[in-house]
Order: C-alpha cells, then structure tokens, then sequence
C-alpha cells in the first residue's frame, strides 16, 4: 500500500514540477497563446510516460515465464527441485515476504526475480546456474534474488522508468512545439503542428531517451548492491555471496530479454548503460560490510 501510495504522489509530483517550471519560466504562456494545451499535454505526457511501464510490470511474469520457457515447480520431481524451493521458502520467510513461484529454465548462468507484487513473485534459476556453481553459491544468487522481491526493486524500477519516460515526452513536445512556433512565426495561414516539431520531437524523443536510459540503469546499478546486501544478511554471512560473484565474473552469462536485464544477477553491457556494476565492484562493496 504504501509503494502504491508513493506511485501516485510520484506522479503527481511529477506533473507539478513540470507545470510549474514551464509557468516560471514563462514558457506555458507562450505556447498557450500559440494553441499548445499544457495541461492536455501533461496529461498525456503521464498516460504515455507510465502507462507502458505499468502494463510491462503488471505482465512481467507471464513475459518472463513465456520468454525464457520457465517450467515452474509445482511438485518438485527431484533432490534438486526440492531445495531450490526449500531455499526459496526459506529466505521469503526471513524477509517476510509472499512465497514466490519457484522456477527453472534452460540457459547459460542467471537466475532473475519478477512479479508486479512482492506477495506474489517468481524467481527463476537457470540450468547453467545450477550446473556450474556449488550449492552454496546458488543459495547466495537465490537469496540476492528475493532480496530484490523483499525490497520491491520491480515496482521501484518502474516508478524511476515512468518518471523518466514521462519527462521525455512532456520535454520533447514543449521544445518542439516552441521551435516550431519560432520557425512559423508570422504565418498567419499555419494551423496546427508543421515539420518544425515533428523533427524537433522525434529527434529529442530519442536524445532524451538515452539520457532516461543512463539515469534507469544508474538506479539498476546502485539497486544491485542492496541486492547483494540482502543475500548477505539472508544468509547470516557475506563470503557465500562474494564466491557467487567471482564465479560468475568467469562465466559468461545467460542473456535475459531487455524488460528482465534489470533483475537478473548478471548481465549488461556498456558502463553508462549497464544495469549490474562490475563484478570487482560488487565484490569490493560486499567485502566492505
């Protein structure tokens, strides 16, 4: 209730922000005069801006089972299944969460957390994983992955992307709206938005995009290391996390689809845009608890 409770506050925070420093600026009262409805435009800014990362959130766990071909564990058919519930069942209990669905997919290494409620989750292993890592390392992965439940990381991911993308879309058609007034300036024949701001918005569309895109994976960045905070504290203990992530530094990782990067314990590539920091990074962070 109370992550919703900040998802709303957010938005409209969001939305006064913007009005306000168009109205400080001046700039509302420019464009109103030129025909540009700010108020529709924030409205709209925000059904755009949220609307897809509510609904990718929402759906995330039926993408991810269909994606990545998770076969969920209803009754564990082996020695195996059996654990990873048990671990599952286990760290849920200690970070007072929901009993995620517990699931297993083919693939390289990885293991990712999904769901749109923390009551109410699904964290997945891969078969790599298990095959190439000790059953104490596994158990520190599992864990990094309900602390990601346990700290509500996907809601949280989708607030900072719906701000961002609301941001992006009020900003680009506010300046491509203003140059294209400037350009058509004494035109009294003009009606209605000209070339001027369909480039002009299409070209920031895509500038303030990569900006969004940095800040979102910045947040990743700084939410894996409370994720591997959380394993730590789950198992009593920071070495099991610290083995897991210089195993994994020598492997190469299972790709995960571009809405699920995010939750995975590896993957990302780039610095500015990589979702997971270093695994020497994450390795030095842990070592410092």
């Amino acid at each position: 209730m109370k992550r919703i409770l900040l998802f709303v506050l957010t938005n409209v925070a969001v939305m006064a922000v913007l009005l306000i420093t168009t109205r400080l600026f001046g700039v509302d009262r420019y464009l109103t005069a030129n025909g540009l409805n700010m108020t529709a435009l924030a409205g709209f800014s925000l059904i755009i801006g949220f609307g897809g990362a509510t609904i990718s959130l929402l759906m995330s766990k039926m993408m991810a089972k269909m994606s990545m071909g998770v076969r969920i564990i209803n009754q564990p058919q082996t020695a195996d299944e059996a654990w990873i519930v048990q671990t599952v069942q286990k760290f849920a209990e200690k970070a007072g969460i929901g009993m995620p669905e517990v699931g297993i997919y083919d693939g390289a290494p990885n293991a990712f957390a999904t769901g749109a409620f923390k009551n109410s989750a699904l964290v997945a292993v891969s078969t790599g994983l298990l095959q190439g890592m000790t059953r104490e390392e596994v158990e520190a992965v599992i864990g990094h992955e309900v602390a990601h439940v346990a700290n509500g990381d996907m809601v949280t991911m989708t607030l900072i992307q719906g701000v961002m993308n609301t941001f992006v879309v009020f900003l680009s058609r506010v300046i491509g709206y203003a140059v294209d007034s400037f350009l058509r300036r004494g035109d009294s024949n003009s009606s209605g938005p000209g070339i001027g701001y369909m480039v002009t918005t299409i070209v920031l569309d895509i500038v303030l995009g990569f900006a969004a895109a940095i800040v979102v994976a910045w947040f990743s960045r700084q939410r894996e290391f409370r994720a591997d905070a959380g394993a730590a504290q789950l198992m009593g203990r920071k070495q099991p996390m610290i083995n897991a992530l210089a195993r994994l530094g020598g492997m190469t990782p299972g790709e995960l689809p571009k809405t699920m990067q995010a939750m995975g314990i590896a993957g990302g590539l780039g610095k500015l845009f990589s979702t997971h920091p270093p695994m020497e990074e994450r390795i030095a962070a842990l070592q410092k608890l």
